[in-house]
């Protein structure tokens, strides 16, 4: 299969939204070739096929932050004309014109079957292995977090420990306190 789009270039447009790994109805659009609004009125078409837990609206908030996230990674000078809110989501062609759906992994194995084509069914493959992939990152991530705290735990519970050590090491250095001195001589109190 000759490659359509890179994998990285997928992994770009995997977000995390609601603690679900996701893509944009937008993104998939462009990766399938389709319109945006194809895309969706197929998705309508076969709204049986699309449970919230294969796709869901993001709210006016999540699109608001959306919205801030992209404008700062293009760039730092960035402006408005107006600031972001809700008001902005909602004003036809100042942002943008409809909240985007968010699709799951399972939203997008479902919609390769609403949009029958060869490049739909590529393309579908490829994205898979993107969301693999990336499920697989933050699974080795989520295990590297779990070392670390189980590392600061068992250094926390050491410090004491070594702390003790020095301690002791250094009353060990310390010169043994002088003992009396027996007078010499003789001594006329017994």
């Amino acid at each position: 299969m000759e490659e359509i789009v890179s994998q990285e270039h997928i992994e770009k447009r995997i977000l995390i939204i609601c603690g679900k790994k996701v893509l944009l109805d937008k993104d998939l659009a462009m990766l399938y070739g389709v319109s945006t609004k194809r895309l969706n009125e197929q998705v309508r078409r076969n709204i049986k096929r699309f449970p919230s837990d294969f796709m869901f609206q993001l709210t006016a908030e999540e699109v608001i932050l959306l919205q801030s996230i992209i404008l700062g990674l293009r760039s730092q000078f960035a402006t408005l004309n107006e600031p972001i809110g809700a008001q902005a989501v909602a004003k036809r062609g100042r942002h943008i014109k409809y909240r985007p759906y968010a699709f799951t992994e399972q939203g997008v194995a479902m919609i390769s079957s609403v949009l029958d084509s060869d490049r739909a069914i590529d393309v579908n493959i490829l994205i898979m292995r993107a969301f693999v992939r990336i499920g697989e990152a933050l699974s080795t991530q989520k295990e590297i977090a779990a070392k670390l705290s189980e590392l600061e735990r068992e250094i926390g519970n050491h410090h004491e420990d070594i702390g003790i050590i020095f301690e002791a090491m250094r009353q060990l250095m310390e010169p043994p306190p002088e003992s009396p001195k027996p007078r010499i001589g003789f001594s006329a109190e017994r």
